[in-house]
């Protein structure tokens, strides 16, 4: 759906995205991670036709962003959802709403149906009557969140789609997003919730000027720490430490009465450490796998590369 091949921008002397080459499938959750000032959103506004390149190329479904032809038909097919959600907030909810359909040439039926259902399913319609100027951050976003789907484009970009949300509202345009998804759509999620990436994206790619890592979520923590077994023992005493060292793993530490390990496969390993520990004494209590999360993995990336 997406081809990106060594992607520039510049700004006078100033790199702000620098030959970024990936790949996005269709009917993927992509989500894009990096600091503040990182590329993020440079990148997204080169992929949606709003700003052009210093160099590289970007096709959207086989059309080319260069070019002027194809980039009204990358419009045609594409939702954004901007940082800045720019309504017109003189506009009612609904008017705003119309006005996008129209500019999309949403045929009449589906644009009417389509902005009653997604103002119903985040809690606007009772409100569809009200100017826009007049709504909080969070009504404004979920307004702008709706203004990228009236013409069911085929094509998602989120830019910090649930920004200024409550709990609630964030878990409705997560699930959202998900039946998306099921739906066949591609979604683009420029994000710095990294629960939420963890939570629904397929693949993970992480930006700091240049393109650091793509990978799935899973992928992404394993690649920096791998697979860790922790063992916790009622007692740890020399002996249990040798029978350990005896299984040849790839490393391993001691944390009061735990002791951490190293691990390719847990499955196929834990029951050769578990039946080595019980044969040399030891009072097992659990065997639990070690999870680092995203953040502290993408914290990681992020410091590598400075």
């Amino acid at each position: 759906m997406i081809d990106v091949q060594n992607l520039t921008k510049r700004f006078g002397d100033t790199t702000a995205v620098d030959s970024l080459t990936f790949h996005v499938d269709e009917g993927e959750i992509f989500g894009f991670l990096g600091p503040n000032g990182a590329g993020k959103t440079t990148t997204v506004r080169m992929l949606c036709c709003l700003i052009s390149s210093s160099g590289g190329a970007a096709k959207i479904a086989g059309f080319d962003t260069a070019s002027d032809e194809d980039s009204l038909m990358i419009r045609k097919m594409i939702g954004f959802v901007p940082d800045n959600v720019g309504l017109y907030e003189e506009l009612t909810a609904y008017e705003n709403l119309e006005l996008y359909g129209r500019l999309y040439e949403c045929p009449t039926p589906q644009r009417q149906a389509n902005i009653e259902s997604y103002l119903k399913m985040l809690d606007l319609w009772e409100k569809k009557d009200r100017p826009a100027g007049g709504f909080s951050k969070g009504m404004k976003q979920k307004l702008a969140l709706i203004r990228a789907l009236i013409h069911d484009p085929q094509l998602l970009f989120f830019d910090e789609p649930t920004a200024n949300l409550d709990p609630e509202s964030t878990k409705v345009v997560r699930d959202l997003i998900l039946e998306l998804k099921q739906q066949g759509r591609t979604i683009f999620l420029n994000t710095h919730d990294l629960d939420e990436a963890q939570r629904i994206c397929d693949r993970i790619g992480i930006i700091n000027t240049k393109l650091l890592t793509i990978n799935s979520p899973e992928q992404l923590k394993q690649s920096i720490w791998g697979s860790q077994t922790v063992i916790q023992l009622e007692r740890i005493d020399e002996g249990l430490l040798d029978a350990v060292r005896q299984r040849h793993p790839k490393n391993f530490s001691v944390e009061g009465n735990r002791i951490i390990i190293d691990v390719d496969d847990p499955q196929k390993e834990n029951p050769g450490y578990v039946s080595a520990l019980i044969a040399a004494g030891g009072s097992i209590q659990s065997v639990t796998e070690s999870n680092p999360d995203l953040e502290e993995a993408y914290l990681k990336i992020i410091k590598d590369s400075e």
